[in-house]
């Protein structure tokens, strides 16, 4: 009979679960041994819990399916919880596994003894703690469920279920999806067919492939406007593809962005608001006389509900209402740059060389500006950002997304600054030999934050405050820094060095990283 970590990767293994992203400690030890009995599992070493939690978004996000994390204990969980923040906020289904003290050693209160459950629901959409050996499975495949509804999904196993002998296998049938989705279809579409001014602010899964083509045949057929959320956890996009137009970062330009609608559809995304509040600035950036609707009741039922609505909307508006809104993007590419590196003559550069099927992660922040316009008419390709705004998800999302993705480029934009939190994650590419390049904005400051020092009326601040968000005493060499984790690096200081680098980077199977010498942007 198997013991409960032989059943808990079974279990997981049968439901879908089939890589795990791993920082173990000495609860999770028996797992870690059943790992040889279930060959089909994947395990991908991390060196820092952030890395395997970003990891499993990256992979979930590509994949369409869950990956799941080991995790040791409430500090390993602790280590992980900016990356599991930024998932949540893309929906992202991820089933964490918490190894947590013997049941009979927790009222010891050890060193490493926490409050798990108070940790895990702090991002997670379902947690349980197993105390019987014989439900593990089944509470792996709950999880797995659960994880499948866009929630995180935590699971506490304490040591001793893990070795106990017992373990069995999972009923099946469980987490069908609901047939039915409720919907006020008949007041959105007398929204937008109301001849006002009208979007669709699409998120979740109706930024990619069906969700768009019905996004952009819902805007045909009444001329509304395409918007999607500022951070999207993926955005299908380039020549070929509906062009939507993102909102932006500052609430100044999102209420230039909105301003004159009368009606705003909600698909899978939320109202829009700032990200901070400023004074004398409103946080809500809904413009007054501007009338917000939910069409999809939940984010991960937006592509759901688009196809029905989609046929519905254009039956009832009639082929001669089609209008030219939502057209697709025209391939176009930027001219390889020269001379000066800025962050415009990268972002032109990445344009120019950005190849067929690539992953972009996103996480340039400041330096990113030009990066939209540079590689709109690049070929198709996917967009993940950062969803949460918690930094240091770049490379441990492009691992992820290189694992569920072997035969895709995968392409990370990094700020120097972000970098520095979940490096780490070069030694998890090198090692599993995964085809990412990286490139390091390098501006030697924190220039997101000289940006909020402006924005929240600070722009007065003293030397003292400037300097704290400074990265240039001493400077940061990437190229080192990414080597000692065994990945090539170069360091690109001209326009011309950059755009060779990146080409044969991106040409290259393994990983790369390019230390882009760029001016502040602030």
């Amino acid at each position: 009979m198997p013991n409960g970590a032989q059943s808990l990767i079974r279990g997981l293994v049968d439901a879908g679960v089939d890589v795990c992203f791993a920082n173990p400690g000495t609860s999770e030890m028996h797992f870690v041994a059943a790992l040889d009995d279930v060959p089909e599992m994947r395990p991908v070493l991390c060196l820092f819990e952030g890395v395997a939690t970003g990891a499993a978004d990256g992979y979930a996000r590509m994949a369409e399916r869950p990956a799941c994390t080991l995790l040791h204990l409430g500090p390993g969980l602790a280590n992980g919880l900016a990356n599991l923040h930024n998932a949540r906020r893309a929906h992202t289904p991820i089933v964490n596994l918490v190894g947590d003290h013997a049941l009979g050693h927790k009222p010891l209160d050890a060193p490493l003894e926490s409050d798990i459950d108070a940790l895990a629901g702090s991002v997670s959409g379902w947690v349980r703690r197993t105390r019987d050996v014989g439900e593990l499975a089944a509470d792996a495949a709950e999880a797995v469920a659960a994880a499948a509804e866009g929630r995180i999904a935590t699971l506490i196993v304490p040591a001793d279920i893990s070795w106990t002998d017992g373990g069995k296998a999972a009923p099946t049938g469980l987490g069908a999806p609901s047939g039915t989705i409720p919907c006020d279809i008949e007041a959105v579409t007398a929204a937008l067919t109301s001849g006002e001014p009208a979007a669709l602010l699409l998120g979740a899964d109706a930024t990619r492939g069906r969700g768009l083509e019905d996004a952009a045949r819902i805007a045909r057929a009444t001329g509304a406007r395409l918007l999607c959320e500022t951070f999207p956890a993926r955005l299908e996009r380039g020549a070929g593809v509906p062009e939507v137009e993102r909102l932006s970062y500052l609430g100044d330009a999102v209420a230039a962005q909105l301003a004159g609608l009368r009606h705003l559809v909600l698909v899978g995304a939320s109202s829009p608001v700032s990200f901070f509040a400023y004074p004398g600035k409103p946080g809500d950036l809904v413009p007054e006389g501007c009338q917000v609707h939910a069409l999809a009741p939940s984010p991960e039922q937006a592509a759901r509900v688009l196809p029905m609505f989609a046929r519905h909307v254009t039956r009832q508006a009639g082929p001669e209402t089609a209008t030219d809104a939502a057209p697709e993007a025209a391939p176009r590419r930027p001219a390889r740059p020269t001379g000066a590196l800025t962050a415009e003559s990268a972002a032109d550069a990445i344009g120019a060389l950005l190849p067929e099927g690539a992953i972009v992660v996103d996480e340039s922040n400041t330096s990113g500006l030009w990066l939209p316009g540079a590689t709109a008419g690049a070929p198709r390709h996917d967009w993940l950002t950062l969803t949460g705004g918690a930094i240091g998800q770049g490379m441990p999302l492009a691992t992820g997304a290189a694992v569920a993705c072997p035969r895709r480029p995968v392409l990370c934009l990094e700020s120097d600054g972000s970098a520095m939190y979940t490096m780490q994650a070069l030694w998890t590419q090198a090692r599993e030999n995964l085809n990412v390049t990286t490139v390091v904005f390098d501006n030697r400051s924190y220039a997101i934050l000289n940006l909020e020092l402006q924005q929240v009326g600070a722009a007065a601040a003293g030397e003292r405050a400037r300097d704290l968000l400074d990265l240039s005493r001493p400077e940061l060499d990437f190229v080192a820094l990414a080597g000692g984790m065994g990945v090539p690096a170069a360091k690109a200081t001209t326009a011309e060095e950059f755009t060779a680098q990146l080409e044969r980077a991106l040409a290259d199977p393994g990983p790369y990283l390019i230390d882009c010498v760029v001016p502040p942007m602030v």
